[in-house]
């Protein structure tokens, strides 16, 4: 248990990870459309999914080679998480 509040740590502790671990909640996307749908630059999304993606967080659902029209969809792991976050009310 302590290794999901290690994680749950990590991502609250960064708007930009809340917010796009919160969108891909809701269904997949692409970086740009993360960007739009909640107000941040690309690069802050961008870098905010390298580090969800290292914590099997979020995937990308496209083939590695794809550099254009990167979708990213929420883990299994991802979904506990969130939803960890949501009942422990750990949002501002």
């Amino acid at each position: 248990m302590s290794d999901d509040w290690d994680v749950v740590g990590y991502v609250i502790s960064s708007r930009y990870r809340v917010a796009v671990l919160g969108r891909l909640s809701d269904s997949p996307a692409t970086p740009s459309g993360i960007a739009d749908d909640e107000d941040l630059a690309v690069t802050h999304v961008s870098r905010a999914l390298r580090g969800l993606r290292e914590r099997g967080l979020v995937e990308l659902l496209v083939p590695e080679e794809r550099r254009k029209g990167r979708v990213y969809g929420i883990t299994e792991d991802g979904r506990e998480t969130w939803d960890l976050i949501q009942a422990q009310d750990l949002l501002d």
